[in-house]
C-alpha cells in the first residue's frame, strides 16, 4: 500500500497477533532507520510507525524520525497508522506481520 496523506509518506509495520500471544519484536536503532528511511540507498521515508503495547498492555504507536530519532507525537503520522491498519474490502484480513509503505 502507499499512500501520500499531506505529502508524508511512512513505513508502517503492522502485525495482527491475538491478544494471548506476545507481539513479534523489531529490532530498530537509529543506524537501521536512517538507512531504511534513505531515499537513495533505502526504501525512502519520513519516517517509521511501530505499534507497541505499553506496561499495562494498552496499544502504543512508536513514532522515528528519518535520522533515527524517536519523535513524541505526530498527527499525520497516526492518521497514516489509523488508515495502513484498517482492514479493506479488498484485503479484509492483513498477513500476521508486514511491512507497508504509506
Amino acid at each position: 500500500m502507499k499512500y501520500h496523506p499531506l505529502g508524508n509518506d511512512y513505513l508502517v509495520y503492522i502485525h495482527n497477533t491475538p491478544a494471548h500471544e506476545p507481539v513479534p519484536s523489531v529490532d530498530l536503532n537509529g543506524y537501521s532507520i536512517q538507512r531504511i528511511c534513505n531515499r537513495h540507498t533505502g526504501i525512502g521515508a519520513d519516517g517509521i510507525l511501530l505499534p507497541t503495547f505499553d506496561q499495562s498492555d494498552h496499544y502504543a504507536l512508536r513514532i522515528f524520525n528519518p535520522d533515527g530519532s524517536e519523535a513524541e507525537k505526530s498527527g499525520n503520522g497516526l492518521r497514516i497508522f489509523a488508515r495502513a491498519s484498517k482492514p479493506t474490502r479488498a484485503s479484509p484480513a492483513a498477513p500476521a506481520c508486514n511491512w507497508c509503505v504509506c
